[in-house]
């Protein structure tokens, strides 16, 4: 069986999915394609035999298409995901689910109200096989209990029009997700401190972050988010327990040894780091659409991280310690 996509956004991430749906994914084809820069759309839909469509809604709507893949700007997300619910199609929506909590809920309640699970959100960092073997070696007791944890997001660089919030809202919100999964229970609380301002950052830019998670069950989660490194991008953490520790390193190649120094590569972007991670996250959500599942990140996930955001956003304005307050969670999703 092949199901046939359609990918909403042709931007980096738009075209990367695109990229890896036309010719590494089994089971899947790129039958779609739509951008407000129809020119890009086009050029794009035909180098991966799609057709390009006039709007959002037309394709959603299409008999040509079969699930979708939404890699718009966030704003947009909830209303095309709702779009795709009430054509029955699943999708994967690249985070944030929604900019804010109440947009998730909304999200949430429609997809309650079908009755089955239509959405996956784009946390990708759950299907990198590093951070699968972080998780089953906590799951599995190897470390004996988790009582804290240790954890870099650096980038080498962002555009001057990247703002503090968005270190919480863009960036970090991947380890909000990550350590959710990875912990196995909701953040309780959160604290956001911006350190000494680095001198490549943008005028009135506060980087580097550093960012405090209380679990549900007292694990204590430490994030640095520096997101003008320079050197490069670089993902790692270690995970103490009370019989040891499990740490995952930034994956190296290669190492080169000449003239006294041994030098290792590090990944330019997160394209490059989670590279796999992408495509196992697409091939298994084309398999399980294949046997009627979506089994991956779920909305509610979604709502979760976007609602630590907020609490982030609130702790880097007034530097104080905020609770995360959720909604029950819903039966669909336990």
């Amino acid at each position: 069986m092949t199901v046939n996509i359609g990918v909403i956004g042709t931007g980096s991430m738009g075209a990367d999915h695109i990229q890896k749906l036309s010719g590494r994914i089994a089971g899947a084809r790129v039958s779609a394609v739509f951008d407000v820069d129809r020119e890009r759309a086009a050029a794009v839909a035909e180098g991966a035999g799609a057709k390009a469509f006039d709007s959002a809604g037309e394709l959603i709507a299409s008999s040509d298409t079969d699930a979708v893949v939404i890699a718009s700007p966030g704003p947009l997300h909830p209303e095309q995901t709702l779009a795709c619910f009430a054509a029955g199609k699943p999708v994967l929506c690249e985070k944030p689910l929604g900019v804010t909590s109440d947009d998730c809920r909304t999200v949430l309640a429609a997809e309650v109200a079908t009755g089955r699970r239509l959405v996956q959100v784009g946390f990708m960092r759950r299907y990198d096989a590093g951070y699968r073997q972080v998780k089953a070696t906590v799951d599995g007791g190897g470390i004996g209990e988790a009582l804290l944890v240790h954890a870099v997001h650096r980038n080498p660089v962002v555009p001057d029009s990247f703002t503090a919030d968005m270190s919480m809202t863009d960036s970090v919100v991947h380890e909000f997700d990550t350590f959710r999964w990875l912990l196995g229970q909701e953040i309780a609380a959160v604290t956001v401190l911006a350190a000494k301002r680095s001198p490549r950052a943008a005028a009135g830019m506060r980087d580097p972050q550093v960012v405090l998670m209380e679990m549900t069950d007292g694990v204590l989660v430490e994030v640095e988010s520096f997101v003008n490194c320079q050197y490069g991008y670089d993902v790692r953490c270690e995970v103490v327990g009370s019989e040891g520790t499990v740490t995952l390193e930034n994956p190296v190649g290669t190492s080169l040894n000449t003239g006294g120094v041994r030098s290792q590569p590090v990944p330019g972007d997160f394209r490059a780091r989670f590279a796999h991670a992408y495509h196992e996250q697409l091939q298994e959500w084309i398999d399980g659409l294949s046997t009627g599942t979506v089994s991956g990140p779920s909305a509610w996930d979604g709502y979760a991280a976007t609602a630590v955001g907020e609490a982030a956003v609130r702790s880097l304005a007034t530097r104080g310690r905020m609770e995360v307050e959720l909604d029950d969670q819903p039966a669909l999703y336990r």
